[in-house]
């Protein structure tokens, strides 16, 4: 009696435990498909080829035993021997005609999937290991995907080339290098209806922040087209951020978006041959400067990342798709996230320059690493012998061919790519610091030049000239105990707030709005409220193409602001998070986009209109308008209630009064939905009028820098007096003492925001000793400083 075997299995009758008989792909495929479409997420059907399939051939063709032949002295440190051995176990593969009964059986599930969609239907042929998508190893991208396959003899022809991609050189280099058997590794071979997304868009979604480790935010990147080129890196992409936490509550937490450049897409080519009939076409300038997703779609793709999240109890890398025809939205395949699950995240490692130098290009930052060496330029894998250990490599774009070197590498600089292009993926993977989307890379840096990768300074990463010396600080942020006094955290770019959350804090008690505004916004509010009005025809070209798709360009501000407030406030959630409201000066809001045609030329701007006095004054509270409808978004759709306001330069009891009233009237009510309204104590008079502040401010803190200045009347910028400024002064510390006992009887919480307690040990224990509730520090002072208040109020503990 003949046993049929069964080569070919449906994804409804997959699941996860199925890893063995079809690779991580495709049961992962099968396990949602089961579990998930029932819960409302879109999954194109399909079959999988099994990995017995795969070994049927090999045994009955006699190729396994050629194959071992053939690696008997293989080699994966030198390169020219990989690549030859690679391309003989290949060549051999695609050589081979399938046994008749695994022939029939993939036929016949091909036509089973045409009754179900449509004759001579397109596919995708997609490759699954049985040893990919581990926890511990991820195998993404060692093996090939084909695209827009039609007709069972070319389904045949693309499993026999995934078949041999079992054996690319990247495949069989990360195999050795993971210490996997190559004949313990099988094939199996996914074959799934094709979503159009040729007319649409598709891309990837992490359910977890790339690169910080941060769980609390999902990022989408999407392009035009199929997906393939954003996880090659062939174009930047899109980018979106969603917060889950305040999203599983019903809010539509869309806390930053980036829009890529998107200058090709993959289509389909209709007189190509059946091989490969895919092609890259330009983008028109419409495509490059409109989102690939609406609002709505973003969070429908967050919305079904958080339940395949919640499924699989890991973080989530998933692949999605747009079709073009019905405008409906898939999930293509999901596999478990392996760079930060693995890591130790009670060791902090903040990596730091000594000093910055020459700048020789820049882009999106891969890791928070710093590395330095000597740039090899290669623009094709065909050159990678050229390659040594240590060096920096340089190139358009990466994807598998290129991984044998990548892994010897130091850094990785590339000219194309988002964060999740097959760059960023392997370099995360490895712990090197990579910089992504530079445009002009291999043009700009030469070969053989010394340089620097720094990834430590935020979501732009930046390529210095010359070896810049750097330090590693580690610290083991588990064995640090916290203090009665809060230690809060300064912080003003929301690029780094993810990776900062990690260090040890009790929230942020100074968030800098003006970083947000410069750096994100970087037009003037009235500059944009006025924009048909604007004389500097440079300036209103400058803000046209940063507002390219708002005819409201005020709502553009409001979006920025909302977005900046809504990333930093998300970090930290749901820890308190106190924004301190603009605080340019008048010079320093001229130097914004248009500021010059209504800012007045002030004498002494330190002391002139800014602050309070702005935001209720005729000629400029439309534009504190903005600001505050930019706090309201950030509070009532993204749903961040932990959004707390703080006014600064606040002279008078009156002031702190009209700029409330104002904020009451942008529909920000002091008191509702947890809503505080702190008053910086940086004047004389907020320390005099201490009790009247109270009754209308929620709380104070300290602004040590401008207080120091106006007490000892000395001009913090000015070197001539330097000598003279000191925040330890007795003056200074009697006020310090003055308004941290009137605010505790009067039950306000008091904290201090300047850089001082930091830089003067003797200064936080004084504050301590007076019993101030929070110090708020620059991160990189933080735990120092922690560490210094701990062994003060042991020492206050005693004596009591």
């Amino acid at each position: 009696m003949i046993i049929k075997k069964n080569f070919v299995i449906w994804f409804n009758q997959l699941t996860i435990k199925d890893v063995p008989r079809v690779g991580g792909k495709n049961a992962s495929l099968g396990e949602m498909y089961q579990k998930l479409v029932p819960q409302g997420v879109n999954i194109p059907n399909g079959f999988a080829v099994t990995a017995q399939g795969y070994f049927h051939l090999l045994n009955k063709t006699g190729a396994r035993r050629q194959i071992k032949k053939i690696l008997s002295d293989l080699n994966t440190h030198d390169l020219k021997n990989l690549m030859e051995r690679g391309h003989k176990v290949r060549q051999l593969i695609l050589s081979l005609e399938f046994p008749k009964d695994l022939e029939k059986q993939i036929i016949a599930a091909y036509y089973k999937l045409e009754n179900q969609y449509g004759i001579n239907i397109d596919v995708a042929v997609r490759s699954s290991a049985t040893a990919e998508d581990l926890p511990d190893a991820s195998f993404a991208g060692q093996q090939e995907t084909f695209l827009n396959i039609r007709g069972s003899q070319n389904v045949l022809d693309a499993c026999r080339r995934c078949m041999a991609s079992l054996f690319t050189n990247r495949a069989i280099s990360y195999r050795a290098d993971k210490n996997f058997d190559h004949f313990k590794v099988g094939l199996s071979v996914g074959v799934q209806l094709m979503v159009r997304s040729d007319k649409a868009c598709s891309g990837v979604m992490f359910t977890i922040d790339t690169e910080s480790g941060f769980r609390g935010a999902l990022l989408i990147n999407g392009s035009w087209g199929l997906g393939e080129n954003v996880v090659q890196g062939k174009v930047n992409p899109d980018e979106f951020y969603v917060f889950k936490e305040t999203l599983s509550q019903g809010y539509k937490p869309i806390i930053n978006r980036k829009l890529g450049s998107k200058k090709i897409k993959m289509i389909y080519d209709a007189k190509a041959a059946n091989r490969q009939p895919v092609k890259d076409v330009r983008t028109t300038v419409a495509e490059q400067q409109k989102y690939v997703l609406t609002d709505k779609e973003i969070l429908q793709l967050a919305e079904w990342g958080v339940l395949i999240e919640k499924h699989y109890q890991r973080p989530m890398d998933i692949e999605w798709a747009k079709d073009g025809k019905t405008k409906k939205l898939f999930i293509l395949q999901a596999r478990p996230e392996t760079v930060h699950a693995a890591k130790n995240l009670s060791v902090l490692e903040e990596y730091k320059l000594a000093k910055r130098g020459t700048v020789i290009v820049q882009g999106p930052s891969v890791g928070n690493k710093i590395a330095n060496g000597v740039a090899n330029i290669i623009k094709s894998p065909k050159a990678i012998e050229r390659f040594v250990a240590g060096q920096i490599l340089v190139t358009d774009m990466t994807d598998p061919d290129w991984e044998p070197i990548m892994k010897i590498a130091a850094g990785i600089i590339t000219n194309k790519g988002g964060r999740t292009c097959h760059a960023a993926i392997v370099s995360r993977e490895l712990g090197i610091p990579c910089i992504v989307g530079t445009v002009e890379a291999t043009k700009k840096i030469k070969p053989g030049q010394k340089v620097t990768i720094s990834c430590a300074e935020g979501e732009t990463g930046y390529v210095y000239d010359g070896l810049l010396p750097f330090e590693v600080k580690k610290t083991n942020v588990r064995q640090i105990k916290r203090p009665k006094t809060k230690i809060m955290m300064n912080i003003g770019q929301p690029d780094i707030a993810f990776a900062s959350s990690f260090i040890p804090n009790d929230g942020v008690g100074l968030a800098r709005e003006e970083f947000i505004i410069a750096n994100q916004i970087k037009i003037h509010p009235l500059a944009l409220l006025h924009f048909d009005k604007l004389k500097d025809k440079r300036a209103k070209k400058q803000i046209a193409k940063l507002t390219v798709g708002y005819k409201n360009k005020g709502q553009y501000f409001v979006d920025k602001l909302a977005e900046g407030i809504g990333q930093l406030a998300s970090a930290f959630y749901p820890k308190d998070v106190i924004f301190r409201l603009s605080d340019f000066k008048s010079n320093e809001y001229a130097n914004l986009i248009g500021g010059t045609e209504f800012e007045p030329i002030e004498s002494n701007p330190m002391i002139g209109w800014r602050g309070a006095s702005r935001y209720y004054a005729p000629q400029y509270q439309e534009a504190f308008m903005l600001e505050c409808q930019g706090f309201k978004k950030a509070r009532d759709v993204f749903g961040l209630k932990n959004v707390k306001m703080m006014v600064p330069f606040c002279r008078t009891v009156e002031e702190g009064r009209k700029v409330i009233k104002v904020i009451n009237q942008a529909g920000l009510k002091q008191g509702e939905d947890g809503l505080e309204i702190y008053v910086m104590c940086e004047i004389p008079s907020n320390v005099i009028l201490a009790e009247k502040f109270a009754e209308i401010f929620d709380g104070f803190s300290i602004g040590s820098n401008d207080l120091t200045q106006l007490v000892l009347g000395v001009d913090r910028d000015s070197s001539l007096v330097a000598n003279v400024y000191d925040e330890r002064d007795e003056a200074v510390k009697k006020m310090l003492a003055q308004v941290i006992k009137i605010a505790k009887k009067a039950k306000r919480k008091i904290g201090i925001c300047g850089q001082a307690p930091s830089d003067f040990p003797d200064l936080a224990k004084f504050l301590v000793s007076q019993g101030i509730d929070s110090m708020s520090l620059n991160p990189d002072t933080i735990v120092k400083t922690t560490l210094e208040v701990l062994e003060q109020e042991k020492k206050l503990r005693r004596k009591q």
